[in-house]
């Protein structure tokens, strides 16, 4: 399995590219402004997203993909998430007024978009490839995906706050090589309801992990990466934290 980082910023500005991973050649995690790194032939060879959950950030983009490459598409683009993103989605974007509800268009028997549900520790199974949502703690309903090729498994957390399930769920993947968790806030700005972690907070979660892993960075609030990453080195450098970065790819 090829993945590679089209965005992984906590914003816009400049160079930067909200959460968009392109796995192998026909599947996304996530739909940010990172879609847009994509050309249209790559876009038409996209048949999978897997949405973390409804925030604009995170799906914004399945809309603008799904219309661009339509022309270049014979089969739906099979959209995978909870119920309640699924339900999100229906009601406050693909309604007719924020955006045609290309789950029904062009015909209900052949649409742009088919949304199928997920549910946490339910595994896809595309090929080869394991896609398994993972329990974490939003704002709002969302899971986290390990996208396993059986080889190794690659964690990427979604947004998230602490979450004692998610660890465990972590400690149960023994093939586990790479975990990319969102570290979004400064710990000054750090409150529970937020569904975010500090450094202070993934501190926390990490002493609960009993695997090795390659911890990757990602969604630094926009303008703080600097003042973020090095709360995270000092609260976490014994797991050797990496900053995430647009254009990287790992191979597992």
């Amino acid at each position: 399995m090829r993945l590679t980082v089209l965005g992984c910023s906590g914003g816009i500005g400049g160079a930067r590219r909200t959460t968009t991973l392109l796995l192998d050649e026909d599947v996304l995690i996530d739909a940010g402004s990172g879609v847009g790194e994509l050309s249209l032939e790559q876009m038409a060879q996209v048949d999978h997203v897997f949405l973390t959950h409804a925030h604009l950030d995170h799906s914004g983009f399945v809309p603008l993909l799904a219309d661009a490459a339509a022309f270049l598409r014979s089969s739906p683009l099979l959209v995978h998430a909870l119920p309640q993103t699924i339900a999100a989605l229906q009601q406050d974007m693909l309604n007719g007024r924020l955006w045609p509800d290309y789950s029904a268009l062009p015909s209900p028997e052949h649409p742009y978009i088919r949304l199928v549900p997920v549910a946490p520790g339910v595994t896809t199974l595309l090929g080869q490839r394991r896609i398994t949502p993972l329990p974490v703690r939003h704002s709002v309903p969302a899971v986290g995906y390990c996208l396993d090729s059986g080889d190794a498994s690659f964690v990427y957390s979604g947004d998230t706050g602490d979450c004692v399930e998610f660890w465990d769920a972590l400690n149960g993947i023994g093939n586990l090589r790479y975990l990319m968790i969102e570290t979004t806030l400064l710990n000054a700005a750090s409150h529970a309801a937020s569904g975010h972690l500090s450094a202070e907070s993934l501190a926390l979660g990490l002493a609960r992990l009993q695997r090795r892993v390659q911890l990757l960075i990602t969604h630094m609030e926009p303008g703080k990466e600097e003042a973020i990453f090095a709360e995270v080195m000092a609260a976490c450098g014994a797991f050797r934290p990496e900053r995430q970065h647009q254009g990287r790819e790992f191979v597992f």
